[in-house]
């Protein structure tokens, strides 16, 4: 498995040397956001997202609040899974960095990722921000989409560094997918439950329930009848 694209004449080292290449004609200030966002501010901002997301959910009704709650514990633990889940795969396969294989691979961060492993199959950031995303999906699609495109960019910082190949970052984003969407079902009916007695706890129940929320009240028709019509039914009497 460590012969997985390194060498010769192939669509995933062409990619890798053109969207790589775009780095020696940026400027120099382009190129440091580009790593900044790559190492940190795109996953940072999907944090966020799921604040956002969360501060949302508060707000709906018991039962819609307990289900996105879940829904929104579920993604952060299905991207520790899916890092777990590569640690053995990535010695596995054992595909050293592109740098190490590839003479001009312009490298924008020399030590990012070094201290975790050498070598590159699969992306750790591409797995954590599409776990993220599609995590959001399930919880919020509209919210999720956005996560989710954030996570296409994030895989395309990490072959722009020069950090990945193209199928690193595929198959980040799908190994982040596939732990979200296949083990959905038994971790919803894992943390549903545990959600909704959270949400009923006297001192707990704020972190799924907001103390302001809009709640539906019965209408008294009384109240809605037309001025003139109760005074209508004395005369009547």
């Amino acid at each position: 498995m460590a012969g997985l694209t390194t060498g010769g004449p192939n669509v995933d080292v062409s990619l890798l040397y053109e969207i790589n290449g775009l780095a020696r004609q940026a400027p120099g200030w382009l190129d440091r956001t580009v790593a900044l966002l790559g190492e940190y501010g795109i996953l940072l901002a999907l944090v966020l997202l799921v604040l956002w997301c969360w501060r949302g959910a508060r707000r709906q009704e018991e039962a819609a609040a307990v289900e996105s709650f879940a829904a929104l514990v579920w993604a952060p633990l299905a991207a520790g899974a899916a890092l777990l889940l590569n640690v053995p795969l990535r010695e596995f396969v054992g595909r050293p960095r592109p740098a190490a294989q590839h003479g001009g691979v312009e490298v924008l961060e020399p030590g990012a990722g070094i201290g975790h492993s050498a070598f590159s199959f699969v992306s750790d950031h591409a797995t954590l921000a599409m776990a993220l995303g599609v995590g959001l999906f399930v919880a919020r699609r509209k919210l999720g989409f956005i996560g989710i495109g954030l996570a296409l960019a994030e895989g395309f910082t990490r072959v722009y560094m020069g950090l990945h190949y193209p199928t690193d970052v595929i198959g980040g984003l799908a190994l982040g997918t596939a732990v979200v969407l296949l083990l959905a079902p038994l971790a919803m009916a894992l943390l549903t439950p545990v959600v909704r007695a959270v949400a009923r706890s006297p001192r707990l129940g704020v972190l799924v329930r907001a103390r302001d929320r809009v709640v539906a009240r019965p209408v008294d028709l009384a109240a809605t009848e037309p001025a003139g019509r109760g005074h209508e039914n004395d005369l009547a009497a």
